[in-house]
């Protein structure tokens, strides 16, 4: 594999792989638990049972790449919210009040956030006993009358030992789209509501189309069990909450030094508190909990059986090692099983020790693992304590390599080390890249039966070439006529 990277520090290599060969062999021998029926669509739209009822708080993707057009810049992308119908008012779709909806970065390997990107909403509704619209008229500004709901939040970045800093105190976010007539420039209304931060960067809270394109169909045995459910943008049409936010690549890196130390680790978290309810109201009271996490796309979903997928976004990453369950699915994962049972594709040999490095050390000499090369995990930084690092779930990105200008949608199966699993890009096809690797395919070397993948290779709407780079959202409905 030719790729750009940093070298990997030589004198850990030792230790570390000493550390990650034992627990690989340990969790080898560790009782695989049976498969459950999930209630799973799409990257983490809906994925585990508890937070399928609360989609307020349901993270659904994350994205991390460094920003085509400004390279010494990384964008974050985080999704909330799954299967916004555009009509679906009048309350359309408010992010929860006083909940913490939070990006992480794991510039270490440890696990745990060295950096918090966390906003925190609250609502500003004028309609009282007056009316039922979301708005009464066109909206052409966020601060226009005709708009009578709004939300407004506060980010802070929290660093590990440091007292929080608040980069935006009341930052407005750009409203649901209730349609054409009502806001006939919605583009307008997000670059109202795109927000500079301080130090370099910027911000926006939006409604966005939703950027995950796939077949869902997936979920009915494989695609039909012939492969006749294909080929269909399932998501199309449906919308979702989005934060963005572009950061000076300084701002993410371990010691503020992305050329020693390049690489990092994002995921993206959702805390609330209990609602105590009464007669026409429920207000947040006590501790907040974790509720919802997601770093790799597809992990709780196709990955994890039913049973754990709550307990799994309940915890940080840095307990992900100490979850032998937990982690004896990666390493004997279900869906090449499936594959096998109902297409007769044989399923590769286990322990899954790429799967492992994938998804819970990185990619480098370092981690042990098959590749034995140097691209995405946090053990290629020069500067961090090998000793404190831990296999975890996390979207890992190498910020040194270099921007691709053609991008393909296969990422590194198709030599472009700049796409999926090193970070994440919008155009990134992670539904065939993903079950080309869960069964066995390595960069330059594909699964041949599973080429076409579920032909769908593009998101329905073309994504921007500038901040925040998403698409507006849909404004027609989902069920349009025949």
């Amino acid at each position: 594999m030719n790729v750009t990277r940093p070298s990997a520090r030589r004198s850990a290599t030792a230790r570390t792989a000493a550390i990650l060969t034992t627990m690989s062999l340990a969790l080898a021998g560790t009782a695989v638990l049976g498969a459950g029926a999930g209630v799973s669509t799409a990257s983490s739209h809906r994925e585990a049972p508890l937070v399928a009822a609360d989609p307020q708080v349901d993270n659904t993707d994350v994205y991390a790449f460094t920003s085509p057009d400004n390279p010494d810049t990384v964008t974050l992308v985080a999704n909330w919210l799954p299967f916004q119908e555009p009509n679906g008012g009048p309350n359309f779709y408010p992010w929860a009040d006083g909940a913490h909806y939070d990006i992480n970065i794991d510039s270490q390997g440890t696990g745990r956030p060295d950096i918090t990107y966390r906003w925190t909403f609250h609502t500003d509704d004028q309609r009282g006993t007056n009316t039922f619209l979301y708005n009464n008229g066109p909206v052409n500004n966020l601060t226009d009358p005709t708009l009578l709901f709004h939300q407004y939040y506060t980010l802070q970045e929290l660093r590990e030992g440091c007292d929080p800093v608040t980069l935006v105190e009341h930052g407005t976010a750009a409203p649901s789209d209730t349609g054409r007539a009502s806001m006939p420039n919605y583009a307008q209304l997000r670059q109202q509501a795109t927000v500079q931060l301080p130090g370099g960067g910027q911000t926006v809270a939006t409604q966005a189309a939703d950027p995950f394109f796939l077949d869902l169909r997936v979920f009915d045995l494989l695609y039909g069990a012939n492969l006749s459910e294909v080929g269909q943008n399932t998501l199309a049409g449906y919308n979702v909450n989005s934060l963005s936010i572009q950061v000076p690549k300084s701002s993410l890196a371990f010691k503020g030094d992305p050329t020693r130390n390049p690489v990092i680790g994002v995921w993206s978290s959702t805390e609330k508190q209990t609602l105590k309810l009464s007669p026409g109201k429920a207000d947040p009271v006590g501790k907040y909990v974790q509720v919802s996490r997601l770093g790799n796309p597809l992990v709780n979903e196709v990955v994890l059986p039913a049973g754990l997928k709550d307990a799994f976004n309940s915890l940080p990453p840095s307990e992900d090692h100490n979850q032998p369950a937990v982690v004896a699915k990666v390493l004997d994962p279900e869906v090449p099983k499936l594959v096998q049972a109902i297409y007769g594709l044989p399923a590769p040999a286990t322990p899954r020790t790429d799967l492992q490095e994938i998804f819970l050390t990185g990619i480098a000499k370092a981690a042990n693992g098959p590749f034995a090369v140097d691209l995405n995990s946090q053990l290629m930084n020069q500067d961090i304590d090998p000793k404190r690092f831990v296999p975890a779930e996390e979207l890992r990105l190498n910020m040194s390599t270099p921007v691709t200008a053609k991008p393909d949608r296969l990422g590194i199966l198709a030599g472009d080390f700049q796409g999926f699993p090193n970070g994440r890009r919008l155009t990134d096809d992670v539904l065939d890249i993903a079950l080309q690797v869960m069964e066995g395919a390595t960069p330059g070397h594909l699964i041949p039966a599973l080429a076409a993948g579920d032909k769908v290779d593009t998101a329905d709407k073309p994504f921007g070439a500038v901040f925040p780079y998403l698409a507006l959202p849909y404004d027609k409905a989902v069920n349009q006529p025949g």
